[in-house]
């Protein structure tokens, strides 16, 4: 399968990360190539990849966020649950790993999948059905994180989870609903082996996910409203962990 990936950060990290067959880089006619696409035109002729110009409209039909380069490329290379664990297991740091509950918005996914990897995680678990998949439109909302990201698509999460706690990882659950039992998230040891579930946008955790939690945590909220944005939420535990474990 082939698919079109835009934007000059996603298509520059996609080619850094050499994981997808580049089949030819698409540019448009008047772009200035400085910056990242010229990093990209560079990238791409010293792998020896066709570089095509364009009229702009025709990158308009791909997505008007198109930034002037796009790229055709192999389908995303996911990974098992069980080779995120074997490259986790290899690093010599405690292993940290995303795992997200049917988070549906590509957005959210796209802005989750970006702090996963800028705080290091070794793997990010997703579920397969009712829950956004790695399509170009995450992969720019990512900035190209997804290139570097070992992800694993699921068709049960629960199981994925406990499979984790076999190996001695800790699941923390993110509690948007903030129910009696959670825990105020800074108070909350995030330094061993760890595994941290963001929920949906609307329903959050579900119920057997939450029950295969280890603990719960949640985010104080001080404002007249009651939920944060999946996105914003998972990010932040996400931040609060590398604090912890750089002190």
């Amino acid at each position: 399968m082939r698919e079109l990936i835009y934007g000059r950060n996603a298509v520059y990290e996609c080619l850094r990360a050499k994981r997808r067959d580049v089949f030819k880089l698409i540019v448009s006619e008047g772009a200035q190539e400085k910056g990242a696409l010229a990093q990209c035109i560079q990238l791409a002729q010293e792998r020896h990849i066709a570089v095509q110009r364009v009229p702009r409209m025709q990158l308009d039909k791909v997505n008007e966020g198109h930034q002037g380069v796009a790229a055709e490329v192999s389908g995303y290379p996911y990974v098992t649950p069980d080779e995120t664990l074997h490259f986790a297991q290899g690093d010599k740091a405690q292993p940290l790993f995303l795992v997200l509950d049917c988070v549906q918005d590509p957005q959210n996914l796209g802005a989750l999948l970006r702090t996963a990897e800028a705080v290091g995680a070794n793997g990010v678990i997703i579920a397969e059905d009712r829950a956004a998949r790695v399509t170009p439109a995450v992969v720019n909302a990512s900035s190209g994180a997804t290139e570097h990201l070992r992800i694993a698509r699921v068709a049960n999460i629960t199981r994925a989870l406990e499979k984790l706690k076999e190996s001695n990882v800790w699941v923390v659950g993110l509690d948007a609903s903030r129910a009696p039992g959670a825990q105020d998230y800074v108070t909350v040891d995030l330094r061993g082996p760890l595994a941290i579930v963001v929920g949906s946008e609307g329903q959050g955790i579900r119920r057997l996910v939450r029950e295969t939690c280890d603990i719960l945590v949640k985010l104080p909220m001080l404002g007249k409203i009651t939920s944060l944005n999946a996105a914003v939420a998972g990010s932040t535990l996400l931040y609060e962990t590398l604090r912890q474990r750089r002190q």
